[in-house]
C-alpha cells in the first residue's frame, strides 16, 4: 500500500488506469475498426526529444555549413547508410548500419513557429489547441482503443516529462498515464513499505474494502469518486502483478545494459521491458538538458556540444532496434523518434540555431512497416519541401494505422463527434 492517499494519487490517482486494466479491449472490436492500410505492431516506444532536434544535424543532413563564418549547412559531416543513396550524421553510426529496419520521414511540417508549448501540443494530440476541446494525446488515445496487453498492466506510461499535452483531455482520467521517475524502482506510490508483510498487507486491503464499500453506496453516481476507486483497485492489482518485477534492470545482463548508455538508454532499455510485458504505449522523454547545456533546444553554445545528444540517442536506439529483434518483437514494436519541430539551416550570432517548422525529420522502425527508405525530400538546405509533405495528422494517422487503429473512427466529447485524427492519411509508402 503506498504510505498515502497524495503519495498514492501522484502516481495513479488521477492518472491511470482505472477499468481499462480490468477490462482488456477484445480483438475482435479491434478487429472491425482496423483501417484499410495497417501494420503489425501491438505496442509503441515513442522516444521525444523536446526543444527541437535539428533535422540537418541528424536524419536530413546537408552540405557542411560552418558556425563560426556563419556559413549554413549541416554543422556534421554525413555517412552513408544500410540504404542506398540515404545518408545521415556522423554520430549515427550505429544507427546508420540498422536503417534498414527505419524509415525516415523528412517532409513532416506544420505552422507553428517559435511556441514549443503548441508545438508540443500539435506533436502529442494532432491538432491547435482549442479553447473549447482539451484533445487527447497519441498515448491516451492508444490507451482508450486497445487497453492494456494484460490485465493488470497500464496501458500507457511516460518516463521523464509528464504535463498536459500527454494527457487524455476529454477521453478522462482512465485514459491518461502512469508517470516514472525511477527507473530501478518503479513509481514509489505502489511499493509496500518494508515493514508490511503479506499478511499486514491482505488485512489492510479487507479493511479497505469494506470502508470502501460503504462509502460507495453513499456516492453512487459521483463520476469522480467512482473514478477514483477504480484507479485504487488498478493500482493495488499492480502491486501483485509482474509488473513491478520490469523495473529490475539488474536482471539483464551488464554488458547489455552498459550498451545502452546513461540515463536516457536505461529509459529505453525499460520501455523494451514495459512493452514485453503489456503496456501499449511508452513514451520515452530524452530531456537531460546537463548533457550540453540546452538539450535540443540548441541556440547559442547549446549546438557546440549537441553530438553528446546524438550520440546518446544512437546507442539507445540502435540497441533497441536489436534487442527487440533478438526477442522477436520488432515486428510487434512501432519506435518513433519525434520532436516539436526542426531548426534552420542558418547559424545565429552565438553559433546555435533557431526554430524550424516547415520542415523537419521523423523517425520510425519496426511494426511490419515497409523499412529501408526515406520519405519527402527537402531543398539543398533542408528549408523548403520539394517532394511529398507529411503533415502532423498524416504522422498521426500512420502511427495508429500501424497499431492497427482507424484513423477515421469517431471519439466523442460529450455529444460532440471527434475524429481520431485531424483528417489525416496513413503514409501509404510504410503499408503493403
Amino acid at each position: 500500500m503506498p504510505a498515502n492517499r497524495r503519495d498514492f494519487m501522484k502516481y495513479v490517482g488521477g492518472t491511470a488506469i482505472g477499468s481499462q486494466l480490468l477490462e482488456p479491449a477484445g480483438a475482435s472490436a479491434r478487429e472491425s475498426n482496423a483501417p484499410a492500410l495497417q501494420g503489425t505492431a501491438d505496442n509503441c516506444i515513442f522516444i521525444w526529444l523536446g526543444g527541437g532536434a535539428c533535422q540537418l544535424d541528424t536524419w536530413d543532413p546537408k552540405v557542411r555549413g560552418d558556425a563560426k563564418t556563419k556559413q549554413p549547412g549541416s554543422y556534421y559531416d554525413s555517412i552513408p547508410t544500410a540504404v542506398q543513396d540515404v545518408q545521415v550524421c556522423e554520430h549515427l553510426h550505429r544507427t546508420a548500419q540498422l536503417l534498414d529496419r527505419c524509415a525516415i520521414l523528412r517532409t513532416v511540417h506544420h505552422d507553428v513557429i517559435d511556441e514549443h508549448a503548441a508545438a508540443v501540443n500539435r506533436l502529442h494530440t494532432g491538432r491547435p489547441t482549442s479553447g473549447t476541446t482539451i484533445y487527447p494525446s497519441l498515448g491516451s488515445i492508444t490507451s482508450h482503443q486497445l487497453g492494456p496487453g494484460e490485465q493488470s498492466i497500464p496501458p500507457y506510461v511516460v518516463m521523464g516529462y509528464p504535463n498536459l499535452t500527454r494527457g487524455p483531455g476529454f477521453l478522462g482520467p482512465e485514459a491518461s498515464f502512469l508517470y516514472l521517475t525511477d527507473t530501478t524502482a518503479g513509481p514509489s506510490g505502489l511499493m509496500l513499505p518494508p515493514d508490511v508483510n503479506a499478511f499486514r498487507q491482505r488485512r489492510r486491503e479487507g479493511l479497505l474494502t469494506k470502508l470502501q464499500s460503504n462509502f460507495l453506496s453513499k456516492s453512487e453516481g459521483d463520476q469522480k469518486i467512482d473514478a477514483y476507486a477504480k484507479a485504487l483497485e488498478a493500482g493495488l492489482k499492480m502491486t501483485r502483478s509482474k509488473f513491478m518485477s520490469v523495473f529490475d534492470l539488474d536482471k539483464e545482463p551488464a554488458a547489455r545494459r552498459e550498451a545502452y548508455g546513461g540515463e536516457f538508454g536505461q529509459r529505453c532499455l525499460l520501455a523494451r521491458r514495459l512493452t514485453g510485458v503489456g503496456v501499449r504505449f511508452v513514451e520515452v522523454a530524452f530531456n537531460l538538458n546537463f548533457l550540453n547545456g540546452t538539450g535540443w533546444d540548441t541556440h547559442n553554445e547549446g549546438q557546440l556540444q549537441q553530438h553528446l545528444m546524438i550520440d546518446e540517442l544512437d546507442r539507445a536506439f540502435a540497441n533497441l532496434i536489436l534487442d527487440l529483434e533478438r526477442e522477436k518483437r520488432l515486428d510487434r514494436t512501432l519506435l518513433v523518434i519525434a520532436t516539436e519541430f526542426g531548426r534552420p539551416a542558418e547559424f545565429d550570432g552565438r553559433g546555435g540555431r533557431s526554430h524550424q517548422c516547415r520542415a523537419f525529420s521523423i523517425v520510425l522502425a519496426g511494426g511490419g512497416l515497409k523499412s529501408g527508405q526515406a520519405i519527402g525530400q527537402t531543398d539543398e538546405l533542408s528549408k523548403q519541401i520539394l517532394e511529398r509533405p507529411i503533415s502532423v495528422p498524416d504522422m498521426h494517422a500512420t502511427i495508429y494505422a500501424a497499431m492497427r487503429i482507424n484513423p477515421n473512427e469517431e471519439l466523442y466529447d460529450g455529444d460532440r463527434p471527434v475524429p481520431i485524427t485531424d483528417h489525416g492519411e496513413p503514409v501509404g509508402e510504410l503499408f503493403g
